[in-house]
């Protein structure tokens, strides 16, 4: 299959969150109530900069946001900036911090406080410059004024020829919006693609193609785990692309940032979508040994 788009290259830019992750893997069944054996890290977070992250070895990125002006802002910054990323951050309000318990079979609950992240709004435009795609995690409709900013970015990101992604983020998120104002706000960005993981997908009637998938992006890519992932085109199913095991997952944290970083990056050099998703996966597997969404190379 081709690209989505006619990528013509360029800067890949991602609006989204920077926040801290805490990540707690639990060493044991959680025991509610009482003491449950753990191990404890700090991480740069947020889906935004997780994209942006895995995605600077692999193609010019530039992450747009904002932090708070206070010691773990300049930190979250500066960690990234180190990961090759051009950071171009708004400094005001508190930093936000996101609690992720991770289970012994890997699976995440996340406690999310968005703080600055979720006040994202009058970008400068230059902040586009030289970009040939933009990227939005889904986080950041979550309400005003970031809602309206990331529309207002998207248009403008297309104007100048740019393509445009969404990630549809979260079960929890997209049933807080409401399944029909989440459509509605993607259908208003009108993105190019629409990433969206197997529980996602069936919350948003996405599952196997259809006139809801074809009304919200021409590619709607739905990710299974360790099953096939699902290329749907124009609301039709046009492939299915195999993943390759990957042995000793413990952290399914940033999995589907990473495979967006992959399916991207391979996007903007022109290639075609199966081979995109194959980039995603081997993205993907790179994070899935380690401790939120920190790649193992």
């Amino acid at each position: 299959m081709p690209s989505p788009v006619d990528a013509g290259g360029g800067i890949l830019a991602v609006a989204g969150d920077l926040v801290e992750d805490i990540v707690v893997w639990a060493s044991e069944p959680v025991h509610r109530a009482t003491d449950t054996a753990a191990r404890v890290f700090r991480a740069r977070g947020g889906s935004g900069a997780n994209v942006a992250a895995l995605a600077a070895s692999l193609v010019p990125t530039r992450f747009i946001g904002r932090v708070g002006a206070d010691a773990a802002g300049d930190a979250l910054v500066a960690a990234l900036a180190s990961d090759g990323v051009d950071v171009r951050a708004q400094r005001a309000g508190r930093t936000g911090t996101v609690v992720l318990l991770v289970d012994v079979d890997g699976e995440r609950t996340m406690y999310p406080d968005r703080g600055a992240s979720a006040d994202l709004q009058r970008v400068d435009p230059e902040w586009l410059t030289g970009v040939g795609w933009l990227h939005l995690p889904a986080y950041g409709l979550e309400r005003e004024p970031m809602r309206g900013e990331l529309a207002r970015l998207a248009e403008l990101a297309r104007s100048r020829g740019a393509g445009v992604s969404v990630d549809a983020s979260s079960t929890g998120l997209l049933g807080a919006l409401g399944v029909a104002s989440a459509l509605e706000l993607v259908r208003g960005i009108r993105p190019d693609v629409l990433f969206a993981n197997e529980d996602e997908a069936a919350l948003l009637g996405l599952t196997g193609g259809g006139a809801v998938a074809a009304s919200v992006a021409p590619t709607v890519v739905v990710k299974h785990g360790a099953l096939p992932t699902d290329v749907i085109a124009d609301g039709r199913l046009a492939a299915r692309v195999d993943v390759a095991p990957v042995p000793g997952i413990r952290d399914l944290t940033g999995a589907g940032d990473a495979f967006a970083a992959g399916f991207l990056a391979a996007t903007l050099a022109g290639e075609g979508v199966e081979t995109a998703c194959l980039a995603g996966h081997r993205s993907a597997a790179s994070v899935l040994t380690n401790p939120g969404a920190a790649n193992s190379a």
